[in-house]
């Protein structure tokens, strides 16, 4: 089965999750991706706070499946001479250094797209390659503060809640680095010429405001935190513990679904204050608690679901895995290790009729495909053990 990507090749120089993500996508697509990799970086080391062998987690490491390995040290010339024949090669590379590191070391655009004018090269950053922040470190919950989403995320009165690194890393940071290189390699078919991609993770968070920022704009007010429309400040959009000390979601923004909501839980009287503030909107949410307190989640998704209600169970990771939307949906895949026997991998998001993405290789040991790598580039054995040695490739 053709593979959407297929004949596209990739150099993956990134290290941190927002990188691995993006040539997961890539990846799962079918584009042939090669991971390079420094000596001795440990990939794997803050899984060991997890007391899980390298072998169980390299079997269930999604972000690096459907790729390659090879292990070069930048430093050296002979290493760069090694990136050089294979950039000339490629159409994408990915990294994710600090601004400036890649220039170091000598495979930054401007040197690659000298060697392969076609190469689409994209640079993943937290605040993008300019501006007075660019040289700023930081992680997920700084670019979320910056770009405005931290400081809706909360209760009433009490500090931001800090969410997992989904928001930066993953949509801001990886999934946007993606779409940029698919909108760069489409328009290299126009122009015939590859381009820099510049991602800033603060930027992409900035974009995921979209609809929040254009109702500021327009509006003036700007939202308090956990008392907005969106982020639990009404009845109608808010999580409820139930009987069993776990919670269940309640969206239901329309107000047919409010309606029905309000009839199912006998509680007609409350259908036309949907929208109500101050002591109204304290009554019906004090209601509503206590009654999603007299079931349990499972009970009162199977009652709710039923009567057109926008319900939903908020799940552990462990009863994700269990859901049967989720199963049908294959978005917990099941493949055949050949040590391990059955594990379990996150699945493909996007689903394609004609040309679906594939999981076709586990993610590699550091350096598994050295050899392999360079022996398709005309190296020799022997050739290859000599640099292995100089510790020129690892």
């Amino acid at each position: 089965m053709t593979l959407p990507l297929e004949g596209i090749r990739v150099l993956d120089l990134s290290r941190l999750a927002p990188g691995p993500f993006c040539t997961m996508i890539l990846g799962d697509l079918g584009a042939d991706v090669i991971k390079v990799e420094g000596p001795r970086e440990g990939r794997l080391a803050p899984m060991a706070l997890l007391a899980v062998d390298e072998q169980r987690m390299t079997a269930h490491n999604a972000l690096e499946r459907n790729k390659r390995s090879i292990v070069l040290n930048l430093k050296s010339e002979p290493a760069r001479h090694i990136f050089y024949q294979l950039a000339q090669g490629v159409d994408v590379i990915v990294e994710g250094f600090r601004p400036g590191v890649v220039k170091r070391l000598g495979v930054d655009y401007e040197t690659i797209s000298e060697l392969n004018p076609r190469i689409v090269y994209c640079s993943l950053t937290g605040y993008g390659q300019d501006g007075p922040y660019s040289n700023l470190v930081g992680h997920d919950i700084n670019y979320i503060s910056i770009g405005g989403a931290l400081g809706i995320m909360g209760l009433p009165g009490a500090p931001p809640a800090i969410p997992a690194n989904l928001v930066a890393d993953f949509a801001a940071g990886g999934m946007n680095a993606a779409i940029g290189i698919l909108a760069a390699l489409i328009a290299r078919e126009s122009t015939g010429r590859g381009q820099y991609v510049d991602i800033g993770m603060g930027d992409g968070v900035v974009s995921l405001m979209a609809a929040m920022l254009s109702r500021y704009f327009a509006s003036g007010q700007v939202p308090e935190r956990g008392n907005d429309m969106l982020t639990g400040g009404v009845p109608c959009y808010s999580v409820y513990e139930t009987k069993d000390k776990k919670y269940i979601s309640i969206g239901c923004l329309e107000p047919w679904f409010w309606e029905n909501l309000c009839r199912a839980l006998g509680r007609e009287d409350f259908i036309p204050h949907q929208w109500a503030e101050g002591e109204k909107r304290g009554e019906i949410f004090e209601n509503f608690r206590q009654l999603f307190a007299t079931k349990t989640r499972d009970e009162w998704f199977e009652e709710l679901s039923k009567t057109d209600i926008c319900v939903g169970k908020v799940y552990s990771l462990a009863e994700l895995a269990q859901d049967p939307q989720l199963s049908h949906r294959q978005m917990i895949a099941e493949l055949d290790h050949p040590t391990l026997g059955k594990v379990k991998q996150v699945g493909i998001s996007v689903k394609l009729s004609d040309t679906p993405g594939s999981i076709r290789g586990f993610a590699p040991h550091p350096g598994q495909h050295t050899d392999e790598v360079l022996l398709a580039l005309g190296y020799t054995k022997e050739r290859i053990e000599e640099l292995r040695q100089e510790g020129v490739v690892g």
